[in-house]
């Protein structure tokens, strides 16, 4: 279980076939850079990009991961170098400063529009249909591993687009800084949307 709140950016430096098959998925290594890594085991669970990762192995500065082809699949940003935003699993006892996040990406959105606003940024994101009904007014969001408010919705054809404000902090201190038109990311929704869909059929 995760928040939302990105505890640090790190860049994968190395991508391998996992296997002899593509099937196999991949295995990464990810530099830790600002990420700490003091405390962190085998077999502990790291959210990367927003997917949920089990720690493999651990060098200096550094750990690895395995990416299955289903989460290769159904993400975007795990199977090329580049910065990841990374966050701890959550402990009990822990401040809960975003909302409740499971690291089970649902589906993955484009960006419309990533365009400065005032001191602020306006990110927009077409959302696919499987996951439109989820999404709500000030209701939360998790885009590549960070909790966000949606601050509208606007259904299309397609699914809907959300529109959200991103505070310079948040840019600053992930990896969302280098969003683009075009871009895909990952998204979960919040998991009470699921389950209040579950209750009411």
């Amino acid at each position: 279980m995760f928040t939302g709140i990105i505890s640090g950016v790190g860049r994968i430096s190395q991508v391998k076939p996992a296997g002899n098959s593509a099937d196999d998925g991949v295995h990464l290594t990810i530099e830790a850079n600002n990420f700490d890594l003091a405390g962190v085991g085998l077999g502990d669970s790291i959210a990367v990009q927003g997917a949920c990762m089990t720690v493999v192995s651990l060098d200096d500065g550094a750990f690895q991961i395995d990416v299955s082809r289903e989460s290769l699949d159904k993400t975007t940003g795990l199977d090329q170098a580049g910065e990841v935003n990374l966050e701890r699993s959550l402990k009990l006892g822990d401040s809960l400063d975003g909302h409740l996040v499971s690291g089970h990406v649902d589906g993955m959105g484009q960006v419309t529009r990533f365009e400065q606003v005032g001191e602020s940024h306006e990110l927009r994101i077409q959302v696919p249909a499987a996951l439109a009904k989820y999404l709500a007014y000030k209701g939360s969001v998790t885009v590549n591993g960070v909790s966000l408010t949606v601050n509208s919705v606007t259904d299309n054809g397609e699914g809907c687009e959300i529109s959200i404000n991103i505070i310079p902090h948040t840019l600053q201190v992930t990896t969302l800084k280098h969003l683009r038109e075009g871009t895909k990311v990952n998204l979960e929704i919040d998991m009470i949307a699921r389950y209040v869909e579950r209750m009411l059929k």
